[in-house]
């Protein structure tokens, strides 16, 4: 037998019968993930509907995960970081992360979660054609209307309240603004309003000693990443000082907070699934439009309204999207 063909009939012995040369195993698309607090429900839906797409870990994704626990002075590390994986796709929430990143890069695509007014703050230039690698999710400026809303709804739900205690971020551009519709819907109603500002736990710590000693019959929570970081220790201060409490996000009342007023948070993580899919199957972000929540939740914990002797209006009740017994 000739070399050449000894070598070819080597070959034909070495690879099993009835199957041919394996192919190349496709490249795993990686997804850089910056959260300004950290790992739960939202995140989870993010990566239901990534898996409802096609995507699945270890086979054709990694998840680059980088979580702030509140603290937005990490986020501009934690983007760096990120990045330096190499991931495909970088998605950010909040404004402090869409910011960070966009001062990171302008060649990775970014979604971004949770922005408050992206064309003021000058992230993208308009919602329908965002011009640049950033598109994402917004909740509008001040969060379109929301902060109004709370107050209207507290007091609804509390007919005396005449003094409420708001506790909120003035570092925060989307937290500073809510205070402004706050202050209008008391107005209207004849509530007075006390400003807390916390930032970080020193700050947070001082705030609870005030409202404390503060005669105050009710409180807001605005939405901001570090408040929502420290979602447990404000239910429990509610709690103790017997304050009915009102929260922009549902895992406040799910952790024992009284009502909450806002957009669906998973339905927004969910669709940033869907247009980080976009961009991995080939758009531009700069012609995906930055897309509006379409569904709000007003979701009321019973149990906690028995503890603090509280009768919720049946009109209330019936307009409550969830309701925890």
């Amino acid at each position: 037998m000739r070399r050449r063909a000894f070598l070819s009939a080597a070959a034909a012995m070495l690879v099993p019968q009835g199957h041919a040369f394996a192919q190349p195993a496709a490249r795993a698309h990686r997804i850089g993930l910056v959260s300004t607090v950290s790992a739960g429900a939202n995140v989870d839906a993010f990566m239901a509907e990534l898996k409802r797409l096609g995507y699945a870990e270890k086979r054709n994704l990694v998840i680059e995960a980088r979580y702030a626990q509140g603290r937005l002075e990490r986020v501009p590390a934690l983007v760096a970081e990120v990045l330096r994986a190499g991931v495909d796709v970088l998605v950010v929430s909040s404004t402090a992360g869409a910011l960070a990143a966009k001062q990171a890069t302008a060649t990775v695509p970014v979604v971004f979660i949770n922005v408050s007014d992206p064309v003021g703050q000058g992230i993208v230039a308009s919602l329908a054609r965002p011009g640049g690698n950033l598109t994402g999710t917004t909740f509008g400026v001040a969060g379109a209307g929301f902060a109004g809303k709370w107050v209207e709804l507290l007091k609804e739900a509390v007919p005396r309240l005449a003094h409420v205690a708001v506790l909120w971020n003035s570092s925060n551009a989307g937290s500073a603004a809510h205070i402004p519709e706050i202050r209008a819907a008391a107005s209207k109603l004849n509530v007075k309003v006390e400003l807390f500002d916390a930032g970080d736990a020193r700050a947070l710590e001082r705030a609870i000693a005030d409202i404390q000693r503060s005669p105050v019959q009710g409180l807001v929570v605005a939405g901001d990443p570090f408040l929502t970081s420290s979602r447990d220790q404000l239910v429990r201060f509610a709690a103790k000082r017997r304050l009915p409490a009102m929260y922009f996000f549902s895992t406040f009342v799910e952790s024992g907070g009284l009502m909450s007023y806002g957009w669906d948070m998973n339905e927004i993580w969910g669709r940033a699934a869907v247009q980080a899919h976009k961009i991995l199957q080939g758009a531009n972000p700069a012609e995906i439009p930055v897309e509006q929540p379409t569904r709000s939740e007003l979701v009321i914990n019973l149990r906690t309204a028995w503890t603090l002797g509280l009768e919720f209006p049946a009109a209330l009740l019936v307009r409550a999207d969830r309701v925890i017994e």
